[in-house]
């Protein structure tokens, strides 16, 4: 069953992200942090930074470099375009998983 849990979250992991970016800038490190509070799974490097470089290549995040602590780290906001983005990953979630609840509950009252 667990296999299953984690491929579910894989498919969440993106998402995830791009709602954490929304709530207040952060850093990889952070996003990594907080996915793990958030859900009990650890979230890799490798899908965190390549994932935070497109955004910003992309135009969907900007990137400042802030110094804490002597070292330099990169904080990323979610742009307009970022948050257009995440509107059409929730307009897309919610219409979706409404559907299905909506499925699953009525095939519940008939059986």
């Amino acid at each position: 069953m667990a296999r299953v849990g984690d491929a579910f979250l894989r498919g969440l992991e993106k998402p995830i992200i791009l709602w954490l970016l929304s709530r207040k800038p952060r850093h990889g490190y952070e996003l990594i942090i907080e996915f793990r509070r958030l859900t009990g799974r650890k979230l890799k490097p490798s899908i965190v930074y390549p994932f935070l470089h497109r955004l910003e290549m992309e135009g969907f995040a900007s990137g400042q470099w802030l110094v804490k602590d002597g070292r330099k780290i990169k904080h990323y906001t979610l742009t307009k375009k970022g948050e257009d983005l995440l509107r059409k990953v929730r307009e897309t979630f919610t219409k979706t998983l409404r559907e299905f609840l909506m499925e699953i509950i009525s095939e519940r009252k008939q059986a």
